[in-house]
């Protein structure tokens, strides 16, 4: 068999094509050139025959999901996947005798098939099935949209000639048989349709309807009859076992049946939805009928009411010059249009207009029209008569969609199907704002003409005339939105303008007395954000003199002073609140920017009004203010007639010199100088908070000296003259205040300098005796100094003193001598007594040895030890001699160095052969002997491994700088 849709022929062209036109009043100065789309030539419909002739008459045909199915007169089911239609695939249906196929039903996603019989057999065949499994006479199917299984149908329902609707699931199961109640399979009667006659079930539907819940579900149900529309509403619980609708149809039992019924029918009807995507909402719905296409939309939100689900419908009568027109055979249901099929014509009228625009005429070589079937997943649409298939191509359906919602002034779904075609859109966007402008919707209106394309100067001028300076104001912004960042010449003059608008507003919202009333609050409002936008902003920035002198020209003072603010242009704004005596707005337009300097210029004023604010915002700003920058703003209150600007500035010196941390003399200086003209009591504590550390303190001590000087600040003097080590100053001048201050400047010199110490002690005491002649109290320094002796003080006491007073004193001090000479016997005995020990220690040495075996190795060069001189040590390391003095020399200073090179050769010269005297042999003995002994102090005085040697080396490197090429080589 030939393939079949791999070979199109192009037939001719539909026998009538009308496609409507409405024309459009060409918009004001368009900005556009209509230059017609390739495709808008194309008519939308057009029809390709397949060039197959099949081997017998066709009967039915169907196609979903690219899977083609088709029924022959025969018995012979042809099926065809699309997408390989290389690989048909042929399956015989079992019949009784004159038998033949009633329809078939093929689901959403071409996986299953059922055939109905006009014996009223009927046949399941799944995708991957070829042999037929077989009840009532199913007229009508309504496929389980959710349903995505290759195994089984879902939840389906079935309508019979009878009326009756049942559900049923399908398996592809061998072993189950149809309609024969197994275990797997149920077959279930929800609801009658023929109670009053028996009618036919001509089409059923249903579908999910959107829930807020996930423990039920919630469909609408469309089922038809020739001349009846039924719909059925309800909910599904998620986990309902099969039937899942039979709870959906209990409630319409016992009930009157509602139903929407159409006189005029000729015995059967077709019902059609259209879905935008697979297995989203149903979007629309065509019933034909006798009377016509009884067309509408699908609404599940509600909006239909609470038993429907159908809005907007009517009835469309396909147009025909014929007398008696035929009735129509079958039909097919697109976005905006609706395919009719005749016995010998297939007409196709749009659901906008109800305009036939496409009218395609069979003649009767190609056979008697049977049937017509749309592809709901793919969109394809194919009709067939007896001897052939033709596909028809659809190609734009919506190009003319927004000229029909145009003319019906629904604007936004017109706007919608045209976006992509700016001149369409410029029209309709024109359309709308003279619509709105007839309807006196001004504002609304400007909007509109502000999106299109017209003379900006033509409308301009439309809205000047009304006096409606809200619409003119509505139109520029709208036009100031429009533009691009390069239109600066536009930009500078929509936004002037916009400017003079507000401010002209303004100003007669003043004059009439509505100075604070909500609509100048609003207007205001409203005209600081119009400066607030960044392509605003930008614009005025380049140009704000301009602006500066519109504002002016209006008196307006409060929006001089934002604009000034919103350019950041704050020195104008200090300064204006600073000629009106507005210290406190200054203020606060100083905090809101960032620029210091301004604070450095304008803070000395401030300081002198608003002491207290001014500080606090400098403590606001941190370290972001140089403290030396602001002592201009300090220098002048610095006695008492200032007082409160003087206490806010020591209050602002201490934050830098506490919080901040700083080391400035000059501002320690200068809050030194206020502590002692302001707050002397805060003196000391400031003084003792900088530590005794000369190198740590801050401010100047010469100058803290002079000035503690002037006011009288004894304690601060003192503790200044401590500080710079003058001691006798120290204590001579803090014995004019409390002696105990005196007494702890004793003891702040050195431990070291007991000369100075003993000095000063003294002179306490000798004040206390000669000046407050209290002998007593200079006796209990005896105690706290334990430099001074009794000796020390006697000079001091006068005359008439009696030993009486000092007696105690001179017994503890003999006591105490006797207990030093007890002390120093003590340790002499101790001496004497390590001194033996050492020398027992050392005859214990001369007499110690240690044992050298045979296989004993040098532990610097691994070689056997006993082959030439070596070195043992006590903690049994043993080495060469040279190996020993090669290890050490290097570490020795030059000079050592140099002594043992020295020795070395001493001794080798003395080791060359000759023959001595008996005097030559014993005195170079002795040198010898010697010469050895000093070599082995210099390089055996300790074990490399385990003395000091080992521990200076510590920073040596494991490998020398003439060995690091090698080891990198070793490495790699």
């Amino acid at each position: 068999m030939a393939s079949i849709l791999d070979q199109y022929e192009e037939s001719a062209r539909a026998s009538s094509v009308m496609q409507s036109t409405t024309t459009v009043r060409e918009p004001i100065g368009t900005g556009f050139i209509d230059v017609r789309m390739p495709e808008s030539d194309v008519p939308i419909f057009s029809k390709k025959k397949v060039n197959f002739k099949p081997p017998d008459p066709i009967s039915h045909l169907t196609v979903c999901n690219n899977f083609l199915v088709m029924a022959m007169t025969s018995n012979i089911l042809l099926r065809l996947d699309l997408e390989h239609p290389e690989q048909p695939d042929e399956v015989e249906i079992p019949k009784a005798l004159d038998d033949t196929v009633h329809k078939i039903f093929l689901d959403p996603t071409g996986r299953h098939l059922l055939i109905s019989m006009t014996s009223t057999e009927n046949y399941y065949l799944s995708r991957n099935s070829k042999k037929p499994r077989a009840g009532h006479h199913i007229d009508a199917v309504g496929w389980n949209w959710q349903n995505a299984s290759d195994n089984n149908t879902g939840s389906i329902l079935l309508g019979t000639s009878k009326g009756i609707i049942f559900e049923t699931e399908l398996t592809a199961n061998e072993d189950s048989r149809f309609f024969q109640g197994s275990l797997d399979q149920y077959l279930k009667q929800l609801f009658n349709l023929g109670k009053e006659r028996a009618v036919p079930v001509t089409g059923i539907e249903f579908d999910r309807m959107s829930t807020g819940t996930m423990t039920e579900y919630k469909y609408f149900i469309l089922a038809t009859t020739p001349g009846r529309l039924y719909q059925f509403i309800g909910t599904v619980s998620a986990s309902a076992e099969p039937p899942m609708f039979q709870q959906l149809f209990q409630q319409y039992e016992g009930i009157p049946e509602e139903f929407l019924e159409l006189p005029g029918n000729f015995g059967y009807s077709k019902l059609r939805l259209f879905f935008n995507k697979f297995r989203g909402q149903a979007k629309s719905f065509a019933w034909m009928t006798g009377p016509g296409i009884y067309y509408g939309n699908v609404e599940t939100s509600g909006a239909a009411g609470r038993n429907s689900v159908t809005i907007n419908t009517k009835l469309i009568y396909p147009r025909d010059n014929e007398e008696q027109p035929a009735s129509p055979l079958s039909i097919a249901l697109t976005e905006f249009h609706v395919l009719i099929l005749f016995p010998d014509r297939l007409k196709v009228v749009c659901v906008l207009n109800e305009q036939l625009i496409y009218d395609d005429f069979y003649a009767d070589r190609l056979g008697k029209l049977v049937g017509l079937c749309k592809d709901p997943i793919r969109g394809t649409i194919w009709g067939y008569t007896t001897q052939g298939v033709f596909k028809y191509k659809v190609t734009r359906e919506d190009r003319d969609v927004w000229q029909m919602y145009l003319d019906r002034g629904e604007f936004d779904l017109a706007q919608k199907y045209c976006r992509d075609n700016p001149i369409n859109l410029d029209r309709v966007l024109t359309k709308q704002a003279e619509h709105l402008f007839l309807k006196k919707k001004y504002e609304e209106s400007a909007c509109m003409y502000a999106l299109t394309q017209n003379s900006f100067e033509e409308i301009a001028l439309k809205f000047i005339k009304l006096n409606k300076k809200d619409a003119l104001r509505t139109f520029l912004l709208k036009k100031l939105d429009s533009l691009r960042p390069q239109d600066k010449t536009q930009l500078t003059m929509l936004v002037t303008w916009l400017i003079e608008i507000y401010l002209n507003q303004l100003g007669e919202l003043k004059e009439e007395g509505d100075i604070r009333n909500q609509t100048y609050d609003e207007t205001q409002e409203e005209f600081r954000t119009f400066l607030r936008q960044s392509k605003v902003k930008e614009c005025t920035s380049n140009n704000r003199g301009v602006v500066y002198d519109l504002i002016a020209s209006h008196g307006d003072v409060e929006d001089m002073v934002f604009f000034a603010c919103l350019m950041q242009d704050f020195e104008r704004v200090v300064s204006h609140y600073m000629q009106h005596d507005d210290y406190e707005g200054a203020l606060k337009v100083l905090n809101k920017q960032s620029d210091v300097e301004l604070f450095y210029k304008f803070s000395p004023l401030l300081m002198q009004y608003i002491p207290k604010e001014t500080v606090n915002s400098w403590l606001s700003q941190g370290r972001q203010l140089d403290p030396k920058k602001l002592i201009p703003a300090l220098v002048q209150y610095d006695h008492d007639t200032y007082r409160e600007q003087g206490n806010e500035a020591i209050r602002y010196l201490e934050f830098c010199v506490q919080s901040m941390d700083n080391k400035d003399q000059a501002i320690h200086n200068y809050l030194l100088s206020l502590y002692a003209k302001l707050q002397p009591d805060q003196l000391m504590t400031y003084l003792n908070l900088q530590g005794q550390d000369p190198d740590e303190i801050c401010y100047d001590l010469k100058y803290a000296l002079r000035l503690c000087s002037e006011h009288k600040q004894s304690r601060a003097c003192v503790h200044i003259y401590s500080l710079m080590n003058l001691y006798e100053e120290a204590v001579d001048l803090a014995l004019t205040v409390d002696v105990e201050l005196a007494k702890q400047q004793a003891e702040k010199p050195d431990e070291d300098d007991e000369e100075l110490r003993k000095k000063l002690w003294l002179r306490i005491a000798r004040h206390v005796v000669e000046e407050e002649e209290d002998v007593k109290r200079a006796m209990e320094f005896l105690h706290e100094c334990d430099l001074m002796k009794i000796e020390d003080i006697l000079p001091f006491f006068p005359n008439f003193v009696t030993i009486d007073h000092f007696k105690d004193a001179i017994v503890t001090s003999l006591q105490e001598y006797n207990q030093h000479i007890d002390a120093l016997k003590e340790e002499m005995d101790e001496a004497t007594e390590s001194a033996e020990e050492i020398r027992k220690e050392i005859q214990s040495f001369r007499n110690k040895y240690a044992f050298v075996k045979a296989q004993d190795k040098c532990a610097i060069c691994g070689f056997p030890l006993m082959t030439k001189g070596f070195y043992l040590f006590p903690c049994q390391h043993k080495f060469h001699s040279d190996c020993l003095i090669s290890e050490v020399l290097p570490n020795l200073t030059v000079k050592k160095r140099a002594r043992v090179e020295d020795l070395q050769r001493k001794i080798a010269e003395r080791e060359e052969p000759r023959i001595p005297s008996r005097m030559d042999s014993h005195g170079s003995s002795l040198k010898d002997a010697d010469v050895k002994a000093e070599l082995d102090d210099i390089v055996a005085s300790e074990c490399i491994y385990c003395g000091d040697f080992m521990i200076r080396c510590i920073d040596k490197p494991f490998i020398d700088e003439d060995e690091q090429d090698d080891a990198e080589f070793g490495w790699i």
